[in-house]
Order: C-alpha cells, then structure tokens, then sequence
C-alpha cells in the first residue's frame, strides 16, 4: 500500500490541535487513507485512537493483521455513548488526557454516523465538528482525522463539513482545506413544531406543572419507565434555567414526532457560551452543570440562541 505524501504544510501535526478532512468513496479508499495515516503515525512513534463503526474497525484491525501496529493502536468505542453528538466531546477529551499521560503524541480517526443518522442528528454532528476547533485550541497538540464517504453522504452535509474543517487529505497529500471558513457556525432552521403539539407556559413554582405534563405525555405516547425518569429530570433543569436566568418564564411544548417524543422550551434568555452543556464542569465548579445532565440524559439535545430571539432547547427521546 503506498502512503499518501505529505505536503510542506502537513510534513507534522501543528504545534495545537490539527483537524483534518477526508472524503474518500468507498472502502478502499477509506482503507488507503486510514492505513497510511496510521502508519505514518507510528513511524513516528504517536499512540493512535480509532472511533469508526463495527464495520470499519473490522476492516482495519484486518488491514493491520497481526502485526505489532496493530497491537499499538486503539479501537475506542462510542456505542456507550449513544447516538447524542454533545457527548462526543468530553470522551474525546478523556481519551486525549489518558494518552497524553502516558508521553506520546497522539493521533486520532473519527467518522460520524451521518448515514444513518436523523436530519436533527446531522445538524447536531456538524456542530460537534465546528466546535471541536474550540475545544482543543489550546489543547497539548493532536492531530483528528475524520472521513466522509462520499458515496453516502449527502453533497450538502459533505460542503458544510469541508467550513469545519481547517485542513484536508485530498489527492494523496495533506494540507490546507480552502473551504475552511473560520467564522461563527451558521446553525440550519429547526424542524416545524409537531401538529397536535401540547404547550405550557410556567414560571417560578411552576415546576411541578412542567413535570406532570411531561408525564403525561410521554406516558400516552409510550415512554415510560426509568427512560421517563430521565426525561424528568432533564426537563426540570431546563425550566429551572429558564426561571433563574431568563427572567422567570419560558414556554413549553411537546410532542411525539414518529419514534421520537420531543420536548421544546422557548424563553428570553441568550446563552453566550457555544460549549455550554458539552464540557464535563471541574469539581471546583459551582453552577453550569444543568446543560451538561441534561446531555447525558437525553438522546439528542439542539440549543438555538441569539441575543434577538432568545434560547429554544430541544430534547428529544426515543420512543422505541
């Protein structure tokens, strides 16, 4: 297998966080560029995280055979985490620091599951890679290579994904994405609100109102269980967020939207931090952590605010 060149730019990872595209079309060419990659990065004596589906991982571990490399590189798994981007983060961050601690550099391989993800999903993936700039800017330096197949991802999905990313594999060589667009995120519109949609409005000691119509919604339409406890807990903090910092009301809506039951809150707060919800807090920290349990809790979690319109969150969970 020859291994892609490397341009003046891409001869080492940069001295901060490197993120890199590759959009490759079909499997041998996802094996050309990961093989390489990870090759490259042994040679130079770098620990290697893989985070690829089942299918994927098979190819590689095969690829590499029995060999000492392939002993030397590690298949993390992100079924535990669920199918909610906003935890994708923190695990990236411990598997970072626990590389880290042991004094290699370290180089990683992540392909989101944009083919069998939701519309709402995707939306929330593309988020994820913009904000992965953020998190590690000033993080020990690292070098992310994420791969988009072509042959299954959508044009439009692939183009939004080329603004995230500052550099790219493309034509056997590393280097520059001109694509890039180092900017604020431009977030897609919000799905319509369900028909038959149930709404609320609350305010200071309304939480216990805000609890019961949850559950009795989301009992109707089939979550029950410690799922529902879950949920309850979850939508708790977020009107507590809304009566504390956002003027003490906000409005709630809910609705079942074919498998998923969604829950939306609207009020007149902004949220000025993008990474709200998405970084573990210190133990020293006091507040702040709300947003974060409520990632942990629900499957999908969208947060849409602007000084203007206020701050709408949405969680959702599978009904099935």
């Amino acid at each position: 297998m020859t291994a892609p060149t490397t341009s003046a730019t891409g001869a080492t990872p940069s001295p901060a966080f490197r993120h890199e595209l590759y959009a490759y079309e079909g499997e041998s060419d996802f094996l050309r560029g990961a093989v390489s990659f990870i090759q490259d990065a042994l040679s130079a004596d770098e620990t290697v995280l893989v985070a690829v589906g089942d299918e994927k991982q098979t190819m590689l571990r095969d690829a590499l055979g029995g060999s000492e490399a392939g002993r030397q590189v590690s298949f993390v798994d992100t079924a535990a985490l669920g199918r909610n981007p906003g935890r994708l983060i923190p695990a990236w961050q411990d598997w970072i620091a626990k590389s880290v601690s042991d004094g290699l550099p370290v180089r990683g391989i992540s392909e989101s599951p944009w083919e069998s993800a939701t519309p709402a999903e995707r939306g929330e993936l593309r988020y994820h890679e913009y904000l992965l700039n953020l998190t590690f800017a000033g993080s020990p330096a690292w070098w992310l290579l994420c791969p988009y197949d072509v042959t299954a991802v959508e044009p439009d999905a692939l183009e939004s994904a080329r603004l995230c990313h500052p550099f790219q594999l493309a034509d056997d060589r590393h280097g520059d994405n001109p694509a890039y667009a180092d900017g604020p995120f431009r977030f897609e519109d919000l799905s319509p609100v369900g028909d038959g949609a149930h709404a609320l409005d609350y305010r200071s000691g309304a939480l216990a109102s805000v609890r019961d119509t949850v559950a009795e919604c989301a009992t109707r339409w089939g979550l029950k269980g410690a799922r529902l406890q879950e949920l309850l807990v979850a939508v708790t903090e977020v009107a507590a967020n809304s009566i504390r910092h956002a003027g003490g009301s906000g409005t709630l809506r809910i609705w079942a939207d074919g498998t998923v039951l969604v829950c939306e809150f609207h009020d007149s707060g902004h949220i000025g931090d993008p990474l709200v919800g998405r970084a573990r807090p210190r133990p020293d920290q006091i507040g702040g952590r709300g947003l974060w349990l409520v990632h942990q809790l629900c499957d999908l979690v969208q947060i849409r605010s602007t000084p203007e319109h206020g701050t709408t969150v949405r969680l959702s969970m599978a009904l099935r």
